[in-house]
């Protein structure tokens, strides 16, 4: 199983420029040839690019430097040094580069394909060709390439999906994402079973489709650091519509949806404006009366549900499509 790293430093650093020649023509029969010094090539780019197969950056636990390619010294004959090879480093979609020094944020590659280059690679110098002139006829100098850029970053991934599932641990979030997608998320009856963020696609019989997170459980005080919460609350940031799933076994399970509001209030006020759907899980547990009891009690928006049953499951597909098909998508 891979291990989930959703942020992480790196150091990159773009090519030298290739030092410029001096030469001088030394042909036969042509006694005071000119120079003929040829410049050096560019320093390779460093260039970010996203892929969409790719969901962690755990890649970048194992690497932190990312140097590339210097260009090469120039030639006689007016001959270019070879320019350096650009470096394409591929990162997933929602992934931010920061500063290390300032914590600003450098750019946001959010769309499959997208390309951002963070160090332009050091310009190639020119060959004594470039110096020579009437008073000058044989100059002995050339340009030095010029240095790469060099940069510490933060690459920092926020999971984009349509739908973020949001709920206590044990609320049966992962059983839901299982019961909806492709995603085969572990399950267990102990709180915290899942400890990273899991994606799954739901699909339908008209090939539209969606992404659904389980955000791994978060608990009152999230937004302080306490439990999982505060280390993946971030990946609800990005997420078009909310769903709230309660565990209505338990006693409380009015209040919970009252905290985890809170605690995502403390962490992002924006998000409480999102669009929302509110689940009401594990309804196999109780009789079809008090079923009853529990519909009339609660909002008529709120959805009764079996994820393991899977009752009702069409039921909160069907509104979250609703949701998504009105709810723009941010740029």
């Amino acid at each position: 199983m891979q291990r989930f790293v959703d942020i992480c430093e790196i150091k990159v650093r773009s090519g030298n420029g290739g030092p410029g020649k001096v030469s001088f023509r030394r042909e036969k029969f042509i006694p005071k040839g000119g120079p003929d010094g040829g410049d050096g090539g560019d320093g390779g780019d460093v260039i970010f690019v996203v892929d969409a197969n790719l969901n962690t950056l755990r890649d970048f636990s194992y690497r932190k430097k990312f140097i590339a390619a210097s260009g090469e010294p120039g030639g006689r004959r007016l001959k270019s040094g070879r320019a350096g090879e650009n470096l394409c480093i591929k990162v997933p979609p929602g992934t931010e580069i920061k500063d290390q020094e300032s914590d600003e944020l450098i750019c946001d590659l959010q769309r499959d394909g997208e390309r951002f280059v963070i160090c332009r690679g050091g310009k190639g110098g020119r060959g004594n060709d470039h110096f020579k002139s009437p008073t000058n006829q044989i100059p002995r100098r050339a340009d030095a390439g010029l240095p790469g850029e060099e940069k510490d970053l933060i690459l920092e991934l926020k999971l984009v999906a349509d739908v973020g599932l949001v709920g206590y641990p044990n609320a049966g979030k992962s059983t839901f994402l299982r019961a909806i997608s492709d995603a085969r998320p572990k399950i267990a009856s102990y709180p915290f079973t899942t400890l990273t963020p899991n994606l799954g696609v739901v699909t339908g019989d008209d090939y539209y489709s969606f992404t659904v997170a389980d955000i791994p459980g978060i608990i009152e005080g999230a937004h302080t650091g306490k439990g999982l919460g505060h280390q993946f609350l971030r990946h609800i940031q990005r997420v078009r519509v909310l769903c709230y799933l309660l565990d209505i076994s338990d006693p409380d399970y009015q209040d919970h949806l009252t905290s985890l509001k809170e605690e995502l209030a403390e962490f992002d006020p924006s998000l409480l404006h999102r669009p929302e759907v509110v689940l009401l899980n594990k309804i196999d547990l109780f009789s079809k009366e008090q079923q009853d009891e529990i519909r009339t009690a609660s909002p008529a928006d709120f959805i009764l549900i079996s994820a393991l049953k899977y009752t009702n499951i069409e039921s909160a597909v069907s509104q979250l499509r609703q949701l998504l098909a009105t709810t723009e998508v941010e740029t």
